[in-house]
């Protein structure tokens, strides 16, 4: 879900060539619903093997990463652990967005209206543990290193970005910067190309957002940036406090009031030093990042013995990272 910050905050388009040799931290189930959601058939159904198992997400995975690689970046993959209960209520309500969304898409699909099916089927995608085992399983072929945070993937990136175990991170969302991620990179594993109205085809460039930009622009702290976004409504208090919006979130914010003061001059049905107290004390580890080599067998037994990817574009993409290997002494990085 994340915060709705993005009318607020300058981004800064990111030249490829500036990130060689960068290593980024990737909020792995970010990337992972953007692929299981985005590459499916025309009729909005995902692309699965001959058992079934949806294959979506590898799909992704083997085109968006080596391609990454191969402009000289070291991503790192980082997956959630236990998210903090004040989750709960946000996990529910997408439960219960998806199954409505899974209703429209049987009724667009009784009509075969295939637009009407390629919305709605988005908007239920699912991952399960298997799909992101085998995923991890892949990126560690592939010779590069996972992470398991001991709960939310966003705020172990935005750590091990303060910690200069990576340069930036990367992901779709802004929570990074309420977990005190100094830099953010977006549009990373997004596809290159758009198509726009009328047919046109954009292209979509990384956005680089500092935290040190955001808050001097705001004029906040970082305290006070966590205190504006529980007003607009984060994932441990979805939709925030009723009327407020992000402008008049930030007017109440650099006001100087005590937020004691703020909020109890508003309508709030949630908790909010304990939603603060999650924010700034969210369970983090220390870790080593070590990229290994590419391990070829086991892409293939991955991709092509058990999910049916062919050969020949299997070789492919193994030839180039093969080639950047070869390049780089016999080690990517």
């Amino acid at each position: 879900m994340g915060i709705k910050l993005g009318d607020l905050v300058e981004k800064k388009d990111v030249k490829w060539d500036s990130l060689q040799g960068k290593t980024l931290a990737i909020d792995a189930s970010n990337v992972l619903y953007q692929f299981a959601s985005s590459i499916r058939q025309q009729d909005g159904t995902p692309l699965m093997n001959k058992e079934g198992k949806v294959t979506s997400h590898l799909v992704g995975l083997f085109s968006r990463v080596p391609n990454m690689v191969q402009k000289g970046i070291k991503p790192v993959f980082v997956f959630d652990g236990e998210p903090p209960q004040l989750k709960a209520l946000t996990q529910q309500k997408r439960r219960e967005n998806k199954d409505k969304a899974k209703e429209k898409y049987m009724e667009a699909a009784a009509k075969e209206d295939e637009n009407l099916m390629e919305f709605y089927s988005k908007q239920f995608t699912g991952m399960n543990q298997e799909m992101f085992d085998e995923a991890k399983e892949l990126l560690e072929a592939m010779g590069l290193p996972t992470v398991q945070a001991p709960s939310e993937a966003e705020a172990q990136c935005a750590y091990m970005c303060k910690k200069k175990k990576v340069y930036a991170v990367g992901s779709q969302d802004y929570d990074t910067l309420l977990f005190g991620g100094p830099k953010l990179i977006q549009n990373l594993t997004l596809s290159q190309k758009r198509k726009v109205s009328g047919g046109r085809y954009v292209l979509i460039a990384p956005y680089l957002i500092e935290l040190k930009q955001v808050l001097d622009s705001l004029e906040l702290n970082q305290e006070e940036l966590i205190l504006w976004a529980i007003l607009v409504g984060t994932d441990y208090n979805p939709g925030g406090v009723k009327g407020i919006g992000p402008k008049k979130a930030l007017k109440l914010i650099q006001s100087g009031k005590k937020p004691e003061l703020i909020f109890d001059e508003l309508e709030c049905n949630f908790d909010w030093k304990v939603i603060f107290d999650t924010f700034k004390h969210i369970p983090v580890s220390d870790v080593n990042l070590k990229f290994g080599e590419l391990d070829v067998d086991r892409i293939k037994e991955i991709l092509i013995e058990r999910h049916d990817f062919t050969e020949t574009r299997v070789d492919n993409v193994l030839e180039k990272l093969q080639k950047k290997e070869k390049e780089s002494l016999k080690k990517w990085f």
